[in-house]
């Protein structure tokens, strides 16, 4: 399936934005740089129960996440990050406590292009009331690397957490 029909099938409509957003960032030709984009995969398979919430393959970021970002009342991001934990962990954080505590600073291959963003729709007042940012240490990243085994396993737990995020 191409990027773009891929992306066209999760992308509920966006002429009318619902409250929420999921967002997964990652590069799924870079192995476990890849699971935001996987989970969301996952995730959209429950849209029809979570009216409220559009579900969006967002690559790996840059400006678009600005635009995926403005006119909602919540946002959560899914994102592989480097937290010096066992590969396959996962923390959620918000970003005053990436920027307070310094834990996903410059790890993550998209990170500070995310926390800029967030930034920047803050100053321009698009910016949710609440942003929360799923972090999953990665087992491997690798050009053309299948997701480890270690967050193959994992998954149900993720889609779980994230799904209880929603309903929150």
């Amino acid at each position: 399936m191409s990027r773009n029909h891929h992306q066209s099938s999760i992308i509920n409509n966006q002429s009318v934005k619902r409250p929420v957003v999921v967002l997964g960032l990652g590069n799924p030709l870079m192995g476990d740089e890849g699971i935001g984009v996987y989970l969301i995969e996952r995730l959209a398979a429950s849209a029809a129960k979570y009216p409220s919430v559009d579900f969006i393959d967002a690559g790996t970021g840059g400006l678009s996440v600005l635009h995926y970002l403005d006119g909602r009342r919540k946002a959560i991001i899914i994102d592989c990050a480097f937290m010096d934990e066992p590969p396959g962990a996962i923390r959620r954080f918000t970003p005053e406590e990436v920027r307070t505590r310094k834990v996903l600073a410059h790890q993550s291959l998209h990170e500070a292009d995310l926390m800029r963003i967030i930034a920047m729709a803050r100053q321009l007042g698009q910016a949710p009331a609440q942003i929360v940012i799923f972090g999953i240490q990665p087992g491997q990243v690798q050009l053309g690397g299948e997701l480890s085994p270690t967050l193959v396993e994992k998954i149900d737990e993720y889609v779980s957490l994230i799904l209880r995020e929603l309903e929150q």
